[in-house]
C-alpha cells in the first residue's frame, strides 16, 4: 500500500468557496504520512478553501501526492 499524507478534516471545507488559480503556486508544505511520519516537502498550491489548501507536493521517493493541509503547514517558496 502506497503511503500517502493524512489530510485535513472535508467536514471544515463545506459550505466555503474554493479557489484554483490559473498556475499553481510554489510551496513548502509539512505533511504527515501514515508509515512514513512527518516530511517536508516542496509542492503546488492548486487550490484554497478557507483555512486550508489543497497541496500537489512530490514525496522524498520522488512520487506525486495530493492532499488538503491546513493554511499553517504551508509556506510559499
Amino acid at each position: 500500500m502506497r503511503d500517502h499524507a493524512e489530510e485535513a478534516p472535508e467536514l471544515a471545507r463545506r459550505g466555503v468557496t474554493i479557489v484554483r488559480p490559473p498556475e499553481g503556486i510554489p510551496v513548502r508544505a509539512w505533511i504527515t504520512q501514515r508509515q512514513s511520519g512527518e516530511a517536508r516537502v516542496d509542492g503546488e498550491a492548486v487550490a484554497w478553501a478557507g483555512r486550508q489548501v489543497h497541496v500537489r507536493y512530490l514525496s522524498s521517493e520522488g512520487r506525486e501526492g495530493w492532499a488538503w493541509l491546513w493554511a499553517d503547514a504551508v509556506e510559499r517558496r
